[in-house]
């Protein structure tokens, strides 16, 4: 699939994992018009992780980027039904209303009190059934419908992204 001209202008712009996740979270924001987009980058074999980049459209969207790559919790998977997901390799997940959503897909709680937002899409960058990384641009205040072109977006960049996330990990050796 060919990208919208501001997201195929990131990847013809930049060749290194670094620069290309800098430049694609505002770049993503704007095409979907959407609040806020993190990167959540992990080493699925000793489970450590962090919040790499975030990029959020004012000073009012809470930025969630760690300074440090830490272990994840042993309980997030329990916790976060999102997070088991991605784990297990299952397809992206869009959620519309974390206010209305299954309690099964969303802990309530646990978005509120972590991220805050409203509407999300939690895109799992799998290879081998093994989870590599999480980006996840969000709104915030009121939910959101996502379309066909939002999801075919998405599913382009997974793909896309997942040997850049591998690749980043594996360079900064954690």
């Amino acid at each position: 699939m060919q990208l919208p001209e501001a997201l195929e202008n990131v990847f013809a712009s930049h060749s290194e994992p670094d620069a290309i996740f800098h430049a694609l979270l505002p770049a993503l924001c704007n095409v979907l018009q959407t609040d806020r987009c993190f990167l959540y980058l992990r080493n699925p074999y000793n489970k450590n992780g962090k919040v790499a980049y975030c990029w959020q459209r004012s000073a009012e969207i809470p930025a969630v980027t760690d300074s440090e790559w830490s272990e994840e919790p042993k309980s997030l998977a329990a916790e976060d039904p999102l997070f088991s997901a991605a784990l297990q390799a299952k397809p992206s997940v869009y959620v519309e209303d974390v206010e209305t959503a299954n309690p099964e897909v969303v802990n309530l709680g646990f978005e509120r009190k972590h991220f805050g937002h409203r509407a999300l899409i939690h895109a799992h960058l799998c290879q081998d059934n093994l989870l590599w990384g999480i980006l996840q641009p969000c709104i915030f205040g009121k939910p959101r419908v996502w379309s066909e072109s939002d999801r075919a977006i998405v599913t382009e960049l997974e793909q896309r992204l997942t040997p850049l996330a591998i690749t980043y990990v594996k360079t900064v050796g954690i």
